[in-house]
């Protein structure tokens, strides 16, 4: 058998390792809305495909609790996508980010199980008197931690209008209080658990998880802009910006909103992974198969602060004075 010089075998591997030191691979890091979990696992992997050498990490919690480890913590993030774009907007600009570019939609729907109680029964008609039933117990997120949070109570003081039932929404946000987590898809282990029956949460969470749903009325679930100013009836007050502030939040129809804070480690290649997932025939069209539907382009008070590669991905706002983009 024919045997290399040992020089030339030493020669090969320094070669080697100079090759993969001189090409180090690229770290992406991501903080994320629980909903866009499965999308954003799919359009990472697609992207990593895409660009070998790329190592996407991705970290999902609330959206509020994503822009505080930014604000608060100073945590490293490439990139911060939120299931309530007015949550950048409000909590990370202009310190933290300097634009923001709404790219998805969604809607609010009641999710259960086969085994929940009065599963055969329950329906778009009467699913707020299953809830309030005394054996059936039911689950939502934490307002001050997650978008669906304070959606959830929305759809809540939302139905009480819509019906005419005066105190339906105390009584269905006072009851089962213990089953309050931090985001939504934490609840989803104790829905299938049997822990809870019922669950206030998004079409598209329900759907990738095999869920059923009650599909609720365009007036209360949050996904139809034509009801804008119906939704802006009722609100919600959240923690604010600083420790022990407050604000109040708006019922708006729910729409995404992503960006790269000042922070961002890769800047560059978060600016490449920004433009593959709002790219109608990539990332958009993986959001649209896990049932989030796109809106780009959408209009961007922050338009002028966006980078010129994607500005074709949103509009310029009207300048209205006074008007803020929350």
């Amino acid at each position: 058998m024919k045997r290399f010089p040992v020089s030339l075998m030493v020669f090969l591997v320094l070669a080697g390792s100079w090759s993969f030191a001189a090409e180090p691979r690229q770290t992406l890091i991501i903080f994320h809305a629980g909903s866009l979990s499965i999308p954003f696992s799919r359009i990472a992997a697609a992207f990593e495909k895409e660009n070998p050498g790329v190592k996407v990490e991705r970290e999902a919690a609330g959206s509020r609790t994503c822009a505080r480890k930014i604000s608060d913590l100073g945590r490293p993030c490439d990139i911060m996508a939120s299931a309530d774009y007015s949550v950048i907007n409000q909590l990370l600009i202009p310190s933290f980010a300097s634009w923001n570019i709404r790219f998805a939609s969604n809607e609010m729907v009641v999710a259960y199980v086969p085994e929940s109680a009065y599963a055969d029964e329950i329906n778009a008609g009467n699913w707020y008197e299953i809830m309030q039933r005394k054996d059936v117990s039911i689950g939502r997120s934490d307002p001050n931690s997650d978008p669906c949070g304070y959606r959830s109570v929305m759809t809540c003081r939302l139905a009480e209008l819509y019906y005419k039932k005066k105190g339906l929404a105390e009584r269905l946000l006072k009851k089962d209080l213990r089953n309050i987590r931090p985001k939504e898809t934490d609840l989803l282990a104790l829905l299938e658990a049997g822990e809870i029956d019922y669950l206030f949460i998004y079409r598209s969470v329900a759907r990738q998880h095999g869920l059923s749903f009650v599909i609720l009325p365009d007036e209360i679930n949050l996904k139809n802009p034509q009801y804008a100013s119906f939704y802006s009836r009722v609100s919600v007050k959240i923690s604010g910006k600083k420790p022990g502030s407050w604000m109040v939040k708006k019922g708006a129809p729910m729409v995404y909103g992503i960006t790269i804070p000042k922070n961002a480690p890769n800047p560059k290649l978060a600016l490449t992974f920004v433009s593959f997932v709002l790219d109608p025939e990539k990332g958009m069209k993986i959001m649209e198969e896990c049932g989030q539907h796109s809106v780009v382009p959408a209009e961007s008070l922050t338009y002028e602060n966006i980078p010129a590669p994607l500005r074709k991905y949103a509009k310029p706002a009207p300048s209205v004075p006074g008007k803020e983009e929350l």
